[in-house]
Formats: structure tokens, C-alpha cells, sequence
């Protein structure tokens, strides 16, 4: 219990099956395959050599597959996390390439305990406020980026454009300069992803292609024909040192960790629970805080930099059809082992074929089918799935993100602002309550009035409580009591009781009694802690409606059989 609680990876993998392995190995390599050249270029956007991209695979992806919760998420470099730890870091490295080093170091390893900090104090509530819609749609921009971004790489030339409709329009406008070779061997890539697992579907597609097309390139040499190729890589593992610093640089990397830490977190919690909800898990997001800070500490210690959920080799992975977290530690093996003894035949990979590869991933991640089930459902979720898309597309992947949840809040507002609510009667044949204006024919106890109210009564809606409570009571001819139906009431706070209170008073002014049925949890304890509960006692609150209309009923006749006797 205590492993799977802390180490959830480790966990799984002491429950292994042998015949998980050969789709693990598959997908293991196909990971090794996209992540080595991703890592490279990634590592230039911070600033540093080639080698420090890979450093910041090896070790962080085999913690995290030990740590971690999600059995797809694949852990490395990132752009965006890329480009905010440079923008922390170049302005103090003031050119020196050593001190870029370490301050990546230290940056990587800020983030890393902020993660865990917010972890222990579960903060990992932040994830539950990216919907389905939010997470289709964000799967559907970044699949879309995907391909944006490497449409390049297959035609032949590098797209300059920043962002995806920057990017479309310098490719479109570029088009005049494709290089037919590469455009060639994208081509003849593609085909073979797509025709390879139809007809082998046991073999790595992603492997076979960048190996067969890095053979076609090193055989014929087709670099001198303007083929685009990885280049050279220095081989070695990373020696471990701690970095030195001051506290003004301290201050000014802990303001840019938390920002890190927030994006690189969003990222990873987004894509691990889109590939969670594709395979039937959940994910732990508050385990997931913690891991994601242990795998960016491990980061740092091996001299990489900060990491998080890598979206494209997580798209992958689930395609090639790995099954648990020993993809992530094969692929952690197999780039070790190329850093230490393989880095000259890497040189060769063209960037045609990772191009492609990376173009499958991405068609993966889009989900038209979704989209139109959402939109059958629900409007305006569908209208929010497509606005996280475009947000992504148009203004990155935060912001994009943040627009969208921020607009889900707002409609939760509204809809509490707003609820639903019903005066309730009985309609024979039917079990329970019903709302009498769906109900023509629903029948009501004369001079009782039971309402119902369905959401918390808060500050922004407890005078939309009192009021719509007050309308139902004056369309009822001749009012002598009214129960409040309180089920669906889940809480409320000092301004719903302050109305709660006005409702009574003004009912009991009007000589209109005032019963609560079905009170229950905090709604309940704030009754007793306010007064009101001790205030009712005499028999006005109710364990159920139908014990409240027994009592009107019962006080009903009581009263003609006294006007009687007058």
C-alpha cells in the first residue's frame, strides 16, 4: 500500500507481464528515436550544447517511471519550458556558456522543489478544472502545432514563423522552396508509418523508418544534395557538480521557477490525463505534483534542465503501443547508451524522417469524432473545446489553456448565480416529486408551497434565493406554509444564512410558517451554528418532504377542528 502510494511506477512494474514486453521494447525504442533529436534541438533553444538535451532525458525519464502515476506520459524537454528557463538564465549568464550550465542547474532544481511543495500541500485541485472539452481540445491544438511545426522539416526548409498561424503562412508563402529530396524521403516516411503497422503491426514503425532513412542517407550520401541531417553529437555522460550562486540571483530565479514550475506542470497534468482517459485510469494530481518536482530535481543533478510531460513522444508511445513505465526506463537505456558509444551514426538521421514520424503523432492527438458527440451534448462545451484549440493555435499553450478554464468558471458562476429551481407537486403514477411547471396535471397540498433550490446559497445568489422563494409564495392563492426542500443545497455560507433568515422573517410576518426538509452536511451544520436549527425546534425541520407535508397536514386539521369548536 505504502509503495504504491509514494512509488506507483515501481509498483506496477513488481506486477509486470511478460507479454507486455515486446510492445514496451517497441515503444521504448520508437521514444529513444523522436526524444534524442527533440532533446538536442531543445537544448540549443536554452542555450546550451547538444549533449545537455540528452543529459536531461536519461535520468529524469527512469525516475519518472519509477515515480510517476501516468503509464503513457513520456518526461523530457519542452519548448515552452525551454524558452521561459532561457529567458531566466541568459540575462544572468551575460554570455559565459559555463554559467549558463549551472544557473540551468539551479533554475531546474527551484522547480523541482516548488513541485513537490505544491504537491504536499495538495494543490493538485488545479487539475480539475480542465474538463474533457478543455483537454480534447487541447490535445487537438497541440496535435496541430505538431503538424505546423513539422511540415518543415518534410519540404525541407526551416519554418521562421513564431507560433502556429505565423508558421502556416510563412510555409505557404515559402512553398516555391521545397527541396524534392527531402520532400522525397518525408514522403516515403510517412508511407511507411502508415503502411508498416497494417502489415507488421509487431514491428516499430517509427524505429524501422529513421533507421532505414538514415541508412539511405549515410549509404548515398545525400547530405551533399542539401539533404538536412542531425549533425554531430559529443559523446560522455554528464559529470555531477553543484552550482554556486548569490542570493540576488536566488531572487531573481525564484521569481521565474514558479512560472516554470506552472507550465511545466499544466503541460504534463494535461497530457497525462488525456492518454489516462483514453486507456480507462485516473491520474493522481497532487502524486503527480511530486513527481514531476523528483524528476525535474533529477534533472538537475545530471546536469540537465528543467522537464515536462513531452506531448509528441507521449503521442508515440501510445501509438507504437507501449503498455506501462518500463517504456520510459528502455528509452532512458537506449539513449545512454548511444551518448556513450553511439553518437556517429546519429549524425546521419535525416530530419525528413523525424519530421514524419512526428507528423503521425501529432494527426494522433487530434479528435474530430469527440467533437461531435460534444456538440450533440452541449454547445457551448463544444464551442469551449474549440476555443482551447484555437487559444493553443492562436496565443500558446497557457494562456490558450487559461482562457478556456477561465470561461468554464464563468459559466459555473452563472449557473450558480442562476440555478434551477421548482415548486413541487405530485403527479399520480409517478414516484417522488416533480416540478409543476414541467407538469400540467401535478397536483399540490392546498396552502403549502414546497420549494426547491438546486445549488449552494452564496453571496452572489442568495438575494436570487430569496426572491424566487418569495415569487413561488406569492403565486400560491392563499399561502399558509412553505417547506424549503434543501437536498440539492450541498452548502452555504453567511450571506446565504443572513437570507435564509430575511425569508423566514418576512414568511412569519405574513403569518406563513417556514419548515426545512432534507437538510443535510455543511448546509445543516451552518443551520445549528447559526441559530437558526435551535430557533427551529418546534417541529419545522424535516428528515424528508413527506414528513413535512404529514405535519402541515396534520396541523391543518388541527386548526379546523379548533375553528369548529369555536
Amino acid at each position: 500500500m505504502l509503495l504504491s502510494r509514494w512509488l506507483p511506477g515501481l509498483a506496477n512494474l513488481l506486477h509486470y507481464r511478460r507479454e507486455w514486453f515486446h510492445a514496451d521494447l517497441q515503444a521504448g525504442l520508437s521514444v529513444a528515436a523522436i526524444q534524442i533529436p527533440i532533446a538536442i534541438a531543445y537544448a540549443q533553444i536554452v542555450g546550451l550544447p547538444p549533449q545537455y538535451g540528452l543529459y536531461a532525458c536519461i535520468l529524469p525519464m527512469m525516475v519518472y517511471a519509477l515515480v510517476g502515476s501516468s503509464r503513457q506520459l513520456m518526461v523530457g524537454p519542452d519548448a515552452a519550458t525551454c524558452a521561459m528557463v532561457a529567458g531566466a538564465i541568459a540575462p544572468l549568464a551575460l554570455g559565459d556558456p559555463s554559467r549558463l550550465a549551472q544557473l540551468s542547474v539551479i533554475v531546474t532544481i527551484l522547480v523541482g522543489l516548488m513541485l513537490i511543495g505544491a504537491g504536499l500541500a495538495r494543490a493538485g485541485f488545479i487539475a480539475s478544472f480542465f474538463s474533457r472539452p478543455i483537454l480534447i481540445g487541447y490535445l487537438n491544438g497541440i496535435g496541430l502545432s505538431l503538424l505546423a511545426g513539422q511540415l518543415g522539416k518534410v519540404l525541407g526548409f526551416q519554418i521562421e514563423g513564431n507560433g502556429f498561424i505565423l508558421s502556416l503562412i510563412n510555409l505557404l508563402q515559402r512553398l516555391e522552396e521545397i527541396h524534392w529530396v527531402t520532400l522525397s524521403i518525408g514522403l516515403i516516411g510517412l508511407a511507411l508509418l502508415i503502411w508498416l503497422p497494417r502489415r507488421f503491426p509487431r514491428l516499430p514503425a517509427a524505429l524501422v523508418t529513421v533507421v532505414l532513412a538514415t541508412l539511405v542517407v549515410g549509404v548515398f550520401g545525400l547530405d551533399r544534395f542539401g539533404v538536412a541531417i542531425l549533425g554531430p553529437v559529443p559523446a560522455g555522460m554528464p559529470e555531477l557538480a553543484w552550482p554556486k550562486t548569490n542570493l540576488e540571483e536566488m531572487k531573481s530565479l525564484l521569481r521565474d521557477a514558479l512560472g516554470i514550475a506552472t507550465v511545466s506542470f499544466c503541460s504534463a497534468m494535461l497530457t497525462a490525463r488525456s492518454f489516462a482517459a483514453r486507456h480507462g485510469y485516473a491520474i493522481n494530481a497532487n502524486h503527480e505534483f511530486l513527481a514531476l518536482g523528483v524528476t525535474n530535481i533529477a534533472a538537475g543533478i545530471s546536469q540537465g534542465f528543467a522537464v515536462s510531460g513531452a506531448d509528441s513522444r507521449t503521442a508515440v508511445n501510445d501509438m507504437v503501443g507501449g503498455k506501462s513505465q518500463l517504456v520510459g526506463i528502455i528509452a532512458a537505456l537506449v539513449i545512454a547508451m548511444i551518448l556513450l558509444f553511439f553518437t556517429a551514426p546519429m549524425a546521419w538521421i535525416p530530419q525528413a524522417a523525424l519530421g514524419a514520424v512526428l507528423l503521425m503523432a501529432g494527426w494522433g492527438l487530434i479528435d474530430v469524432k469527440s467533437l461531435g458527440k460534444i456538440y450533440k451534448l452541449s454547445r457551448f462545451e463544444f464551442w469551449l473545446c474549440v476555443l482551447t484549440t484555437v487559444g493553443v493555435l492562436g496565443v500558446g499553450v497557457l494562456p490558450g489553456i487559461i482562457i478556456a478554464v477561465t470561461l468554464a468558471i464563468l459559466r459555473l458562476l452563472y449557473s450558480i448565480y442562476q440555478p434551477t429551481d421548482a415548486v413541487l407537486g405530485w403527479v399520480p403514477g409517478v414516484e417522488g416529486q416533480v416540478d409543476i411547471e414541467g407538469h400540467k396535471d401535478a397536483r399540490t397540498v392546498k396552502g403549502l408551497v414546497v420549494y426547491r433550490f438546486d445549488d449552494a446559497i452564496l453571496f452572489f445568489n442568495a438575494d436570487y434565493f430569496k426572491m424566487r422563494l418569495l415569487e413561488a409564495v406569492q403565486r400560491e392563492l392563499e399561502p399558509r406554509a412553505v417547506l424549503f426542500d434543501a437536498e440539492a443545497v450541498s452548502s452555504i455560507d453567511v450571506s446565504g444564512i443572513a437570507a435564509l433568515r430575511e425569508v423566514r422573517e418576512t414568511l412569519e410576518a405574513r403569518g406563513i410558517h417556514f419548515g426545512i426538509a432534507r437538510a443535510r452536511g455543511r448546509f445543516l451544520r451552518m443551520l445549528v451554528r447559526s441559530g437558526i436549527a435551535r430557533e427551529m425546534e418546534n417541529g419545522m425541520l424535516f428528515g424528508s418532504v413527506r414528513s413535512g407535508i404529514r405535519a402541515y397536514r396534520l396541523w391543518r386539521n388541527r386548526m379546523r377542528r379548533e375553528a369548529m369548536t369555536e
